[in-house]
């Protein structure tokens, strides 16, 4: 191996992308946009839920119900004030109860409550909140259920404890990082191999693998660098940085695959775009678990960056140590080295 050739080689590729204004003024506006938006984005939780009631009267059961700072009740003097109020966002919950409810409730019949509900409450809680409807009827007459409810919360309790929204998108900033890089070194690539660039450095003493180490090398630091710095301003290398660096080097040599691959499919940038474009929004799905939590399901696994951005959401938020995320950064490692193998197969085909 040519350690002086290679060299030479890792030095030209890097004049070679700075002269590309295109990659470069979006790497420079895409690293500064990502930082900029990370700031923007609101860094902590608002758990309290924000309650709507129609009610002839508040009793003072109802009022030690919702004495915490957990839920936040406003009293509305009609329904339409109230369907106001949730249309704009005053409030998630609007429960309307009418107005002859206590002569109802004692006459035996089963009175009519409005359940409102904002469009981002999920589906999933439409039961609840019809629960609660019900049970707040009782306690406006003093009576409660005969059963004892026994909370059991499954999965991991977020009360006190929930994402600040830019912690959820540093993951996807970070694939989004080293995926910009990976159409570069596509690019790079592809118009090597149609000047037949390459071809004339084979003549040389230069050998395959010393092209593709320089290749390997160049791609991988350049990415590696960049999440690196997107995590130093972000202050995602405080917790666990050792970690998160050997994350994001190891995704940084799954992206280069990734860009061999797209270098042998693509012709000319325009081709290159074009797949590169839909990789990245293969590579990014995984983001979206993080994002909506309600969207993860099992097929994502079969995405190499899912064993990326889940190492780094548990790393950066919740404390996450090498032996919880280990099968992770086993499985990263293996999609690393089979797409890097593969890409370095299928690209030798097209300049040897």
């Amino acid at each position: 191996m040519h350690i002086t050739a290679i060299w030479a080689l890792m030095v030209k590729d890097a004049r070679l992308y700075t002269a590309n204004r295109l990659f470069v003024l979006v790497t420079v506006l895409g690293l500064t946009a990502y930082i900029v938006i990370y700031f923007l984005v609101p860094a902590t939780v608002d758990e309290t839920l924000h309650l709507g009631l129609v009610i002839p009267d508040t009793p003072s059961a109802l009022s030690e119900m919702t004495d915490n700072d957990a839920v936040q009740v406003t009293r509305f003097t009609d329904v339409e004030a109230l369907r106001t109020a949730v249309v704009s966002g005053e409030v998630e919950v609007g429960f309307a109860f009418p107005a002859d409810l206590y002569d109802q409730l004692r006459q035996g019949t089963q009175p009519t409550v409005e359940l409102l509900l904002a469009l981002e409450v999920p589906p999933d809680f439409v039961s609840v909140y019809a629960a609660a409807a019900r049970e707040l009827s009782f306690t406006l007459i003093g009576q409660e259920l005969p059963v004892v409810i026994k909370e059991e919360i499954l999965g991991v309790d977020m009360v006190g404890a929930s994402i600040a929204p830019r912690q959820r998108i540093l993951p996807l900033f970070a694939v989004l990082v080293l995926m910009v890089e990976c159409l570069g070194l596509a690019s790079l690539i592809v118009a090597e191999i149609e000047q037949r660039t390459i071809r004339a450095l084979l003549v040389t003493p230069l050998t395959v693998r010393d092209v593709f180490v320089a290749k390997t090398l160049f791609g991988s630091l350049f990415a590696f660098g960049q999440a690196i710095l997107l995590l130093a301003i972000t202050g995602g290398l405080v917790k666990a940085p050792l970690l998160n660096l050997t994350a994001l080097s190891i995704g940084s040599v799954l992206m280069t695959g990734i860009a061999f691959l797209i270098a042998t499919l693509g012709r000319d940038l325009m081709s290159v775009m074009g797949w590169g474009m839909l990789a990245l929004l293969i590579m990014a799905l995984p983001t979206f678990t993080v994002l909506i939590p309600g969207l993860a399901a099992d097929w994502v696994r079969i995405i190499p960056t899912y064993y990326l951005v889940d190492t780094l959401h548990r790393s950066l938020n919740f404390g996450a140590d090498w032996n919880d995320v280990s099968g992770n950064l086993l499985l990263l490692t293996a999609f690393a080295l089979l797409s890097l193998a593969l890409g370095m197969v299928t690209l030798q085909r097209r300049f040897v």
